[in-house]
Protein backbone atom coordinates (compact mmCIF):
# COMPACT_ATOMS: atom_id res chain seq x y z
CA UNK A 1 0.00 0.00 0.00
CA UNK A 2 1.87 2.74 -1.65
CA UNK A 3 1.33 6.78 -1.91
CA UNK A 4 1.00 8.70 -4.96
CA UNK A 5 0.37 12.27 -6.63
CA UNK A 6 -0.64 12.91 -10.32
CA UNK A 7 -1.89 15.80 -11.54
CA UNK A 8 -3.54 17.82 -14.65
CA UNK A 9 -4.06 14.45 -16.50
CA UNK A 10 -7.21 16.72 -18.85
CA UNK A 11 -8.42 13.34 -20.37
CA UNK A 12 -9.69 13.52 -23.67
CA UNK A 13 -8.60 17.57 -23.75
CA UNK A 14 -7.34 17.79 -27.57
CA UNK A 15 -6.91 21.31 -27.06
CA UNK A 16 -4.44 20.82 -23.69
CA UNK A 17 -2.77 17.88 -25.41
CA UNK A 18 -1.71 20.69 -28.53
CA UNK A 19 -1.13 23.72 -26.12
CA UNK A 20 1.41 22.02 -23.97
CA UNK A 21 2.91 20.20 -26.66
CA UNK A 22 2.27 16.52 -25.01
CA UNK A 23 3.86 13.88 -26.92
CA UNK A 24 1.38 12.10 -28.77
CA UNK A 25 -0.14 12.28 -31.88
CA UNK A 26 -3.90 12.01 -30.71
CA UNK A 27 -5.98 12.91 -27.57
CA UNK A 28 -6.55 8.84 -28.09
CA UNK A 29 -3.10 8.32 -27.73
CA UNK A 30 -2.23 10.44 -25.01
CA UNK A 31 -5.17 9.03 -22.95
CA UNK A 32 -4.26 5.50 -23.65
CA UNK A 33 -0.75 6.22 -22.58
CA UNK A 34 -1.53 8.02 -18.95
CA UNK A 35 -4.10 5.28 -18.41
CA UNK A 36 -1.22 2.53 -19.02
CA UNK A 37 1.40 4.41 -16.87
CA UNK A 38 -1.48 4.82 -14.29
CA UNK A 39 -2.11 1.10 -14.00
CA UNK A 40 1.35 -0.15 -14.49
CA UNK A 41 2.67 2.29 -11.60
CA UNK A 42 -0.34 1.60 -9.23
CA UNK A 43 -1.77 -1.77 -7.55
CA UNK A 44 -5.14 -2.15 -6.41
CA UNK A 45 -3.92 -1.39 -2.78
CA UNK A 46 -2.43 2.04 -3.32
CA UNK A 47 -3.96 5.62 -2.68
CA UNK A 48 -3.52 8.30 -5.68
CA UNK A 49 -3.55 11.97 -4.84
CA UNK A 50 -5.10 13.38 -8.09
CA UNK A 51 -4.21 16.99 -7.68
CA UNK A 52 -7.09 18.27 -10.00
CA UNK A 53 -7.48 18.71 -13.56
CA UNK A 54 -9.23 15.47 -14.81
CA UNK A 55 -10.52 15.82 -18.16
CA UNK A 56 -13.23 13.09 -19.10
CA UNK A 57 -14.09 11.85 -16.06
CA UNK A 58 -15.48 8.69 -17.21
CA UNK A 59 -11.66 7.43 -17.50
CA UNK A 60 -11.74 7.14 -14.03
CA UNK A 61 -13.57 3.84 -14.00
CA UNK A 62 -10.22 2.70 -15.86
CA UNK A 63 -7.74 3.67 -13.22
CA UNK A 64 -6.21 1.65 -10.48
CA UNK A 65 -6.23 2.15 -6.99
CA UNK A 66 -7.95 4.27 -4.25
CA UNK A 67 -8.64 7.87 -5.53
CA UNK A 68 -8.60 11.04 -3.62
CA UNK A 69 -9.75 14.30 -5.37
CA UNK A 70 -8.08 17.55 -4.99
CA UNK A 71 -10.34 19.54 -7.13
CA UNK A 72 -8.59 21.95 -10.13
CA UNK A 73 -10.04 24.75 -11.62
CA UNK A 74 -12.17 22.36 -14.31
CA UNK A 75 -13.54 19.68 -11.88
CA UNK A 76 -16.92 20.56 -11.88
CA UNK A 77 -18.77 17.59 -11.07
CA UNK A 78 -20.80 16.81 -7.88
CA UNK A 79 -18.91 15.09 -5.22
CA UNK A 80 -21.59 12.34 -5.18
CA UNK A 81 -20.98 12.08 -9.32
CA UNK A 82 -17.24 12.12 -8.83
CA UNK A 83 -17.90 8.50 -5.42
CA UNK A 84 -19.95 7.07 -8.11
CA UNK A 85 -16.95 7.02 -10.26
CA UNK A 86 -15.01 5.30 -8.17
CA UNK A 87 -13.28 8.27 -6.54
CA UNK A 88 -12.64 7.70 -2.53
CA UNK A 89 -13.06 11.40 -1.41
CA UNK A 90 -13.21 14.50 -2.85
CA UNK A 91 -11.58 17.91 -1.78
CA UNK A 92 -12.39 21.38 -2.34
CA UNK A 93 -9.33 23.16 -1.06
CA UNK A 94 -6.15 22.14 0.14
CA UNK A 95 -5.49 19.21 2.29
CA UNK A 96 -2.38 18.71 5.09
CA UNK A 97 -1.10 15.34 4.33
CA UNK A 98 1.74 13.63 6.89
CA UNK A 99 1.68 17.12 8.87
CA UNK A 100 4.10 18.46 6.45
CA UNK A 101 2.66 18.82 2.35
CA UNK A 102 0.27 21.05 1.29
CA UNK A 103 -1.20 19.50 -1.39
CA UNK A 104 -3.05 22.07 -3.79
CA UNK A 105 -4.28 22.27 -7.14
CA UNK A 106 -2.56 25.24 -7.75
CA UNK A 107 1.08 26.56 -6.26
CA UNK A 108 0.60 27.56 -3.10
CA UNK A 109 3.31 30.33 -1.64
CA UNK A 110 5.70 28.48 1.05
CA UNK A 111 9.69 29.29 1.50
CA UNK A 112 12.15 27.50 3.40
CA UNK A 113 10.68 29.59 6.71
CA UNK A 114 7.92 28.00 6.48
CA UNK A 115 6.43 24.73 8.39
CA UNK A 116 5.19 23.05 5.21
CA UNK A 117 5.95 21.57 1.53
CA UNK A 118 4.21 22.08 -1.21
CA UNK A 119 2.90 19.54 -4.01
CA UNK A 120 0.41 20.61 -6.48
CA UNK A 121 -0.18 20.38 -10.01
CA UNK A 122 -1.94 23.12 -12.34
CA UNK A 123 1.36 25.37 -14.08
CA UNK A 124 1.65 21.99 -16.97
CA UNK A 125 5.34 22.61 -18.24
CA UNK A 126 5.56 26.12 -17.56
CA UNK A 127 9.51 27.28 -17.36
CA UNK A 128 8.66 29.99 -14.62
CA UNK A 129 8.11 27.32 -12.11
CA UNK A 130 10.43 24.16 -11.23
CA UNK A 131 9.93 20.82 -10.65
CA UNK A 132 11.19 20.71 -7.56
CA UNK A 133 12.32 23.05 -4.64
CA UNK A 134 13.32 23.06 -1.28
CA UNK A 135 9.60 23.18 -0.23
CA UNK A 136 7.49 22.25 -3.21
CA UNK A 137 7.45 19.61 -5.83
CA UNK A 138 4.67 19.71 -9.15
CA UNK A 139 2.59 16.91 -10.09
CA UNK A 140 1.60 17.89 -13.17
CA UNK A 141 2.04 14.86 -16.01
CA UNK A 142 4.16 16.86 -18.28
CA UNK A 143 6.90 16.95 -15.05
CA UNK A 144 6.15 13.31 -13.79
CA UNK A 145 6.40 11.48 -17.39
CA UNK A 146 2.54 11.07 -17.61
CA UNK A 147 2.38 8.50 -14.75
CA UNK A 148 2.05 9.15 -10.54
CA UNK A 149 5.27 9.56 -8.64
CA UNK A 150 5.64 8.02 -5.22
CA UNK A 151 5.21 9.92 -2.17
CA UNK A 152 8.73 8.37 -1.46
CA UNK A 153 10.16 9.90 -4.38
CA UNK A 154 8.55 13.54 -4.24
CA UNK A 155 9.70 13.18 -0.11
CA UNK A 156 13.70 12.54 -1.61
CA UNK A 157 13.46 15.28 -4.06
CA UNK A 158 12.28 17.73 -1.68
CA UNK A 159 14.75 16.91 1.09
CA UNK A 160 17.51 16.65 -1.85
CA UNK A 161 16.63 20.50 -3.25
CA UNK A 162 17.15 21.42 0.58
CA UNK A 163 19.76 20.10 1.26
CA UNK A 164 21.48 21.18 -1.80
CA UNK A 165 20.01 25.00 -1.03
CA UNK A 166 22.54 24.46 2.00
CA UNK A 167 25.30 24.25 -0.11
CA UNK A 168 24.35 27.11 -2.12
Amino acid sequence: MATFFIADTHFSDDSIRRYENRPFESVKEMDENIIENWNLTIGDDDTVFLVGDIGDESKLKRLKGKIILIRGNHDRLLEEEYKKLGVSAVYDYPIVYKDFWLVSHEPMYVNRNAPYANVFGHIHSNPEYKSVSPRSFCVSVERTGYKPVSFEEIAEAVKKADEEADKA
